[in-house]
């Protein structure tokens, strides 16, 4: 079994400490709240306010502190606070801890803020002194103990291959698709992209939902249908490469001439425009690179 602290013990954090105890794990979680320490224990787990790695064995340190969004960038504050604050403690440890991000964070974070602020914090070097890792949550706030009792999706992301294995070792037993990188800036992004596409799908099926109240059509009767005849909806491979722009007939049609249609109702489709201009875009960013590959060809053949 395996001494995991968790750091920031609100719906993400509770969540993975009852995870962890309950497969036997030896587990404390940390929080700056006293009202939410003393709650935590009245439910018979190991919770404090402080962390303090000094005498611990090897551990895992999750953080799962708050990245909420300030306009339209991450607000960081809370987390950077917290992960000074495993820093000091690392700087009190005997042992080598590993560091593992589970907050939602902007790719790079882990490498690029959280690392220097630990070896700053600790006077330790990250691969020596300490190690890191990332494993963003897929939890729902409604269901959040559930979630993480049987994940469908664990991704971890660590430079160290022992890390890695670790961390697999710790989370394979949930179950689950296990995917394992060895960059944590790839799973930090994978997260982001995760929460995105979600957010996306739901704006377009609103999108669409404001056109069939315009021309009195049921929309459950629509998006029930579309969520099983459209192969981006059943098939996990369509349209996922990137790189190059849809083309063909029906798409650029349909895409083009529903915004007329929808103009016509006066109806704003700020979403299928993006998707349009998106398009464009990657059309002629293809087509610059070809013609630079075309001009490279032509002079090495003129040579």
């Amino acid at each position: 079994m395996e001494r995991v602290f968790v750091v920031g013990a609100g719906v993400v954090g509770k969540a993975t400490g009852h995870g962890f105890a309950e497969r036997g794990h030896k587990v404390t979680l940390i929080d700056v709240l006293p009202e939410r320490v003393e709650a935590l224990r009245a439910e018979g787990l190991d919770a404090r306010i402080g962390l303090d790695l000094r005498d611990e064995p090897e551990s895992f340190v999750f953080l799962t502190l708050p990245t909420p969004h300030h306009g339209r960038r991450y607000d960081l504050s809370v987390f950077e606070r917290g992960v000074r604050d495993v820093g000091a403690a690392l700087a009190q440890a005997d042992a080598v801890h590993t560091v593992v991000v589970r907050s939602t964070v902007p790719p790079r974070t882990t490498e690029d803020l959280v690392r220097p602020l630990l070896e700053q914090a600790s006077g330790k070097v990250e691969g020596t002194g300490f190690c890191l890792a990332s494993n963003p949550e897929f939890l729902r706030a409604a269901s959040a103990v559930e979630d993480f009792r049987w994940p469908w999706m664990t991704v971890i992301g660590a430079r160290s291959k022992r890390v890695r294995e670790r961390l697999s070792a710790l989370l394979a037993p949930f179950g689950g698709e296990l995917r394992v990188f060895d960059q944590p800036t790839t799973a930090e992004m994978i997260k982001c992209a995760h929460n995105i596409f979600n957010a996306a799908k739901i704006s377009f099926w609103n999108e669409m939902w404001r056109v069939c109240q315009a021309i009195g059509v049921d929309h459950d009767e629509v998006a029930t249908t579309v969520a099983r005849s459209a192969e981006a909806s059943y098939n996990p491979e369509y349209g996922i490469r990137g790189g190059a722009p849809y083309g063909g007939v029906c798409l650029p049609k349909d895409t083009n001439g529903f915004l007329g249609f929808a103009a016509q109702h006066e109806i704003d489709m700020p979403l299928l425009s993006a998707v349009v201009d998106v398009n464009e875009q990657m059309a002629d960013l293809v087509e610059r690179e070809l013609a630079t590959l075309q001009a490279e060809s032509d002079s090495s053949v003129a040579r």
